[in-house]
């Protein structure tokens, strides 16, 4: 799941993602800056309404219409993503970067069979690869081939009856069914980077479990890269190897996974207290007073400062530099749980 020597596949410098609603221009990813190396599982976990799915749509092409990018860049294998046209950008996405979008009911087509969704997939990555330039023979024997592959990949993600699911339109599956078609959508190409937002979310333990093992399977025989938004921090802890927390539209904390249940900042300390425990059997559940703030709200300094119990003055006058600890972590926060600097 990635080493420390492997080389960025994708950077992101600053990226700022703006929202326009009612004539006015509102930040709703605020500067953030990360990379994800080859090979490497890197997990972006936070509230919602923290920005996590807007960056993972950014690096896809993929903003809603009255939602930009308006500051920073998005480097993918040293060519700038965030200076192709929509026709450059069609040419690796689907192939070389995918997503398993968070709804998936409105993400699949539900005129069309399941089956074809997932070798449309397969079928335009040969269109752009080879023209239009084979014979019939040619495209019927691939197409028999791809027709193999997608009944591979669906008995890989748990389904007894794959011929069945090929042929079964999205209303005629289930919720889970239809999260694990997504992810062979996804996963079909082996991508060279994989976006996947909230990808075992409200599933059944059986559907979450062949969605993480296909990812899995997917970043050791593909040797792919994959970038995992998600909520539930036990995931990231046991399926990343690198974890990223952010807050409003600003990456709070990051560091290396196995540390993420040792946190120093206050609102991943936060986080990971509200997680239910076995041991704290009849415990009232840990919860984060306050809410998120709007995207609307100005908020000047650090925006965890409205919520925090170990906030002073300065938390609310600006955001606080960066800060390394001995553990490879990185921490924005002038009071973290390590000790911070003086007021």
């Amino acid at each position: 799941m990635g080493n420390n020597t492997a080389k960025n596949l994708l950077e992101v410098r600053g990226l700022v993602i703006a929202a326009g609603k009612g004539g006015k221009t509102t930040r709703a990813v605020d500067g953030i800056s990360f990379s994800v190396k080859e090979e490497e599982i890197l997990g972006i976990a936070g509230e919602s309404g923290c920005g996590k799915t807007l960056t993972a749509l950014s690096i896809a092409g993929l903003l809603p219409g009255k939602v930009k990018i308006i500051g920073g860049e998005i480097e993918y294998k040293n060519t700038l993503l965030t200076s192709m046209n929509e026709k450059e950008l069609c040419k690796i996405r689907g192939s070389e970067i995918s997503m398993i979008f968070q709804e998936y009911r409105q993400s699949l087509n539900p005129l069309v069979k399941a089956g074809r969704q997932i070798r449309e997939a397969l079928d335009l990555s040969v269109k752009i690869e080879s023209g239009e330039t084979a014979s019939g023979y040619a495209k019927n024997t691939q197409r028999t081939q791809n027709i193999n592959k997608v009944l591979k990949i669906l008995h890989r993600l748990g389904f007894d009856e794959p011929k069945k699911i090929y042929k079964a339109y999205p209303h005629q599956l289930s919720g889970g069914m239809c999260q694990r078609v997504m992810a062979a959508i996804a996963a079909i190409n082996c991508p060279r980077l994989l976006l996947a937002d909230e990808p075992s979310t409200a599933l059944d333990e059986e559907s979450q479990n062949r969605i993480l093992s296909l990812l899995a399977d997917l970043n050791k025989e593909c040797g792919s890269s994959i970038l995992v938004i998600s909520h539930d921090l036990s995931i990231i802890r046991q399926f990343c190897s690198r974890y990223l927390v952010m807050y409003a539209g600003k990456i709070m904390e990051e560091g290396p996974s196995q540390s993420l249940f040792s946190p120093i900042h206050p609102y991943t300390k936060a986080l990971a207290g509200a997680i239910p425990d076995k041991s704290k059997k009849g415990a009232p559940l840990e919860t984060i007073p306050g809410k998120v703030p709007s995207i609307d709200d100005k908020l000047t300094g650090c925006p965890f400062a409205p919520r925090c119990g170990k906030a002073k003055n300065k938390c609310f006058n600006a955001f606080p530099p960066a800060m390394e600890s001995g553990d490879n972590k990185k921490v924005y926060c002038y009071f973290p749980e390590t000790g911070g600097a003086n007021e």
